[in-house]
């Protein structure tokens, strides 16, 4: 029997990253516009919500409406809860049921699957048959904001991001020889490397009322005086051996805001899923990575769609001639 040769099958996997998650959509509009046709859709937490909507035919709909979002309407889906989570997230759920499509995975138009962890086991969790919408549910169930969809079957499913941000596997499961991973998180630690720079205390020139240390009384009275608590540090000796003047003691810049227990959490959860990220794509790479730039957007900026969407295109554009190599 001859083998007969067949075009290869183009799997989208696309990754975990709350609103940045909405660049997704520039990445979906971009690869249309180049008439790049992916045969196969999976997606982790917002990747599955944008590739639910894609899968059903209604991405340019979907875009249209987060779009509109401002912070009010991104509120106004918050249904505050006092255990499992801060979000019950049926508000956003019973909202894509009355104005998007929501079928069986199964009667997909296009093949879709989405990812979810099993809370009590750790394990990864493949969502290929069912409601579409209790699929997004579930994979977008970050611990800590969204309450565990409990199934059927005892289960309690969290968020896919904890074990498979981009899901490559599941689109080679599903048939993809190709496969397109799109991650959200690339350059999330780069805002943090910013190391802290050491500055000497300018020392004060000659005939200056104020001196190092001297009392309030001694500014200038349209200078505002010193906290007393504030610069406790620069005030310590150096290495605690005394003796050093105070204008050669090097000041340490001052530290940024406190976070709050949100941003603590969230940022906690990226930071796993960057080092999950790497290590799955180490050992089942994607042929081709898109990675937007998105280190500027919170996990909350969900009113900043324009420019997650525009950042989105951007990359995709980028990673083009990429994969036109595999697709010839």
């Amino acid at each position: 029997m001859a083998l007969v040769r067949r075009a290869p099958r183009l799997g989208l996997a696309l990754g975990s990253g709350s609103a940045r998650g909405w660049a997704h959509i520039g990445v979906l509009q971009a690869l249309d516009e180049a008439g790049v046709r992916p045969d196969i859709v999976c997606g982790a937490s917002i990747g599955a919500l944008v590739g639910a909507a894609y899968a059903a035919g209604e991405l340019e709909r979907f875009a249209d409406w987060v779009g509109s979002l401002g912070m009010r309407q991104v509120w106004g889906f918050m249904d505050f809860n006092l255990s499992g989570g801060m979000l019950k997230g049926e508000k956003l759920i019973a909202f894509w049921r009355r104005n998007f499509a929501d079928f069986d995975i199964e009667a997909s138009p296009l093949p879709f699957g989405a990812v979810a962890t099993d809370l009590h086991s750790g394990a990864e969790v493949w969502l290929r048959e069912g409601s579409i919408a209790d699929a997004v549910r579930a994979s977008i169930a970050l611990p800590g904001l969204f309450t565990p969809v409990a199934r059927g079957d005892g289960r309690l499913l969290v968020d896919g991001g904890i074990v498979n941000p981009v899901p490559t596997s599941l689109a080679r499961a599903m048939g993809a020889d190709i496969v397109i991973g799109v991650d959200l998180n690339a350059d999330i630690l780069h805002r943090h490397l910013q190391p802290l720079a050491l500055a000497a205390t300018p020392q004060p020139q000659p005939g200056e009322a104020a001196q190092a240390g001297a009392p309030a009384e001694a500014w200038d009275e349209d200078e505002p005086a010193p906290s007393r608590g504030a610069d406790w540090m620069g005030r310590l000796k150096f290495w605690g051996g005394g003796g050093a003047p105070a204008s050669a003691v090097p000041q340490v810049a001052p530290l940024p805001a406190r976070p709050s227990v949100l941003d603590v959490v969230m940022t906690s959860v990226t930071i796993m899923q960057i080092r999950i990220t790497r290590s799955r794509m180490a050992g089942d790479p994607p042929e081709v990575v898109i990675a937007p730039h998105l280190a500027q957007l919170g996990v909350l900026d969900f009113h900043r769609s324009a420019e997650a969407i525009e950042e989105g295109r951007r990359a995709a554009q980028a990673a083009l001639p990429q994969l036109e190599r595999f697709l010839g």
